[in-house]
């Protein structure tokens, strides 16, 4: 659900496309090493509120999902951290508040997939979400590496995509927002259509990693593709869960 805080992604100021390549490529080293800590540590917190914390998960999972107020509620809250921890990745002026901004974002999204995976466990049993949830992270990462590779190799700049992405966006929010208030499931077509939407993210984001961002801004960058990411993996999990039926 992170999708809507990436509608307006634009060029950190003080971005050098010129950089010499040796810094670049160092730059592109450190965020996608933090990308990697920060989807590792996605994986700790969901998967230790779960182990350690199953009471407290399972009763706000409970409460987000008791009815569409609520869970509107969880989303809005969920875009102001995201947005919060965004202003903090981007700091100029602490690396601390830098990080923090990664750990909050991290936190939320592990947070906010705890309904979902009891919902998993519920339709499905432990053992069987356990293959979905598996299925899910592969597929994510398959699309991720594949379409990342596709701009490394091509060096094709997406940047195009920007208008495009955030009407989309926008249209996206309007129909969650809809289903929500008059009750109609939003069914595995639109979580196709949200894969394709997060697809176009990621080539859209690795272009402006590789061409805006300055190299100090690794952390920034890091929690921008971690984001796109997360949303990935909900809505391919959603998509197999909705194919798999009851």
């Amino acid at each position: 659900m992170a999708f809507a805080a990436m509608a307006d992604r634009r060029p950190i100021p003080g971005a050098v496309a010129t950089l010499g390549v040796s810094e670049r490529v160092a730059f592109l080293r450190r965020t996608y090493a933090h990308l990697g800590i920060a989807l590792l540590a996605f994986a700790a917190v969901t998967a230790g509120m779960m182990r350690f914390m199953p009471e407290t998960s399972l009763k706000f999972s409970a409460w987000a999902l008791k009815g569409s107020f609520n869970w509107l509620l969880v989303l809005g809250l969920f875009m102001v951290v995201g947005w919060i921890a965004e202003r903090m990745a981007r700091s100029d002026t602490s690396r601390g508040v830098q990080y923090l901004g990664l750990g909050l974002a991290v936190t939320a999204q592990g947070v906010l997939l705890q309904p979902l995976l009891w919902v998993a466990i519920v339709r499905f049993g432990a053992s069987g979400a356990n293959d979905i949830i598996l299925n899910a992270a592969l597929i994510t990462m398959t699309i991720f590496v594949g379409l990342t590779a596709t701009v490394f190799v091509t060096k094709k700049d997406f940047s195009f995509l920007r208008g495009i992405l955030t009407v989309l966006t926008f249209g996206a929010l309007g129909i969650i927002l809809a289903s929500m208030l008059f009750g109609f499931a939003l069914g595995a077509v639109f979580c196709g259509a949200m894969i394709a939407l997060m697809a176009g993210y990621i080539l859209f984001q690795t272009s402006a990693v590789m061409k805006d961002f300055p190299p100090t801004h690794h952390v920034a960058a890091a929690l921008m593709l971690f984001s796109t990411v997360a949303t990935l993996f909900w809505y391919v999990l959603q998509l197999l869960m909705s194919l798999r039926g009851d």
